[in-house]
């Protein structure tokens, strides 16, 4: 007898899934299509549309030429950009020396992964945090969006288990060919912890990517706003940007120019996934289980 599960479905029961998975599809596809279907219309498709456009006859990237003509979004790009790409890179720098030091019994371990971990349940709160940054005086600096974020402890103990289930005997043996323990994390450790590297950079990356709040606290100056704050104030808040902060006269359709940046806000990220998926499940289930 077959078990239930190698069962052929019946056909009711295969058209009831047809649609309901096809509802989530639509569910998910169709926002996405109003998103950058607005943001290539023109200004004819938006009027004659009353609002988003879920296909536009006469397609323009006439909202995207905007955004990038210099203006206060191209800024915020380009703000964007430096906290993600630097940011990421110190962050991966402390978390591999940290999660290394820490993974060897022969040097400093275990205080310092109890001081990592009482961060990681004790977050210091806002104020502490603002008054630290001013303390420092990275207040209307960049620093302040990448300095409080060099470390993250989630990372910290994700990428240290996987350094701890790199076999001992290819280290020892190392050492005893007199190489350092720079040389052992450089040329041994890394090549083989590819995968955690790249999912840690990955979740640095996003997070620096999307972090608006930080801003929010400790930029007064507008020319300084990442792209993310843009997208808050202006798409979630509803707020119009006007000709001067976009630096173009005539501006397009407020709806085309929201949308556009929605898309700008999405799409330089999302393009990083694929190529860091297949280390994706090997990165993260190695370091998260064992240990």
């Amino acid at each position: 007898m077959r078990p239930i599960w190698k069962e052929r479905p019946a056909p009711a029961y295969q058209a009831v899934k047809a649609v309901v998975l096809g509802g989530f599809a639509l569910a998910i596809i169709v926002p996405i299509m109003v998103v950058v279907s607005t943001s290539l219309a023109s200004d004819a498709d938006i009027i004659e549309a009353g609002g988003y456009v879920l296909w536009p006859s006469h397609p323009t990237l006439k909202a995207y030429d905007t955004l990038f003509s210099g203006g206060l979004m191209a800024r915020a790009i380009g703000v964007s950009l430096f906290v993600t790409v630097i940011g990421t890179a110190i962050a991966l720098c402390t978390t591999i020396a940290l999660a290394y030091a820490t993974s060897r019994p022969v040097l400093f371990g275990r205080p310092v992964l109890l001081l990592v971990l009482f961060t990681l349940l004790f977050a210091p709160g806002i104020i502490p945090m603002f008054l630290v940054v001013k303390q420092l005086g990275l207040i209307d600096s960049l620093w302040s969006l990448i300095l409080p974020g060099a470390l993250g402890a989630f990372n910290f103990v994700v990428m240290r288990t996987f350094f701890m289930n790199v076999p001992a005997e290819i280290l020892e043996s190392a050492r005893i060919d007199g190489a350092s323990d720079f040389t052992i994390l450089r040329r041994i450790v890394m090549p083989l912890s590819k995968a955690v590297i790249a999912v840690v950079g990955l979740f640095y990356a996003v997070g620096f990517w999307n972090a608006f709040f930080n801003a929010l606290l400790y930029l007064n100056d507008t020319s300084k706003w990442p792209v993310q704050v843009i997208l808050r104030t202006y798409v979630l808040q509803g707020k119009s940007l006007s000709a001067d902060q976009l630096g173009v006269t005539p501006p397009p359709q407020p709806q085309s120019l929201q949308m556009a940046v929605v898309v700008v806000a999405l799409v330089p990220i999302a393009m990083v996934y694929p190529f860091l998926q297949r280390h994706f499940t090997k990165g993260v289930i190695t370091g998260a289980v064992k240990g």
